[in-house]
């Protein structure tokens, strides 16, 4: 099996023991060494959404104070503070792992929050060009936070971990609500 990256982290390759056999399962005596990796991805997978979660407390701000309608502006500031829940919700599961919480730089929403602040840019302040292209923006960024935190629940259930499993689902019920 060859060395996977995974954003910043590499993971190296298993023992032949513990590859996959291609239909699903590992050969040899055991798979605790692919629970271990498994927990490693997901707590590296809480730290990356912890880092997005948290600057998109940051981004957030920008783009309502860009906003030309009311409602949109107003969308902004509450998804601002449904976003501080979710950060609070994080360390939480932090918390339950028995780690101390840790941000881990999330590439994908630095780019969708420097791809909403080129909108910005790019687009005539008061227009309804700019609010539009910042609903695609945002919803660019729902559609990552739907997309890990689907992930992080079932990885969650995966590793045989209920209580994170149904509070990642509560997140992921509101990400898909906003």
């Amino acid at each position: 099996m060859e060395k996977t990256k995974s954003k910043s982290t590499t993971y190296s390759s298993t023992t032949k023991k513990n590859q996959g056999n291609g239909n699903g399962k590992t050969n040899g005596s055991g798979d605790s060494g692919q629970s271990s990796l498994m927990e490693k991805f997901f707590v590296d997978e809480l730290k990356d959404i912890y880092w997005a979660e948290k600057h998109l407390l940051k981004a957030l701000p920008k783009m309502e104070k860009a906003a030309t309608s009311e409602e949109l502006k107003e969308s902004f500031t509450d998804h601002l503070e449904v976003t501080r829940e979710h950060v609070t919700r994080l360390e939480e599961a932090f918390e339950i792992m028995g780690k101390k919480p840790q941000a881990k730089k999330c590439e994908a929403m630095e780019g969708l929050t420097k791809e909403a602040e080129g909108i910005i840019e790019d687009t005539e302040e008061g227009s309804m060009t700019r609010d539009a292209a910042l609903i695609m923006a945002a919803q660019k960024v729902e559609h990552y936070e739907i997309a890990t935190y689907g992930g992080l629940k079932q990885l969650a259930k995966t590793l045989g971990k209920a209580d994170l499993s149904d509070l990642f689902n509560q997140t992921l019920t509101e990400e898909k609500h906003l």
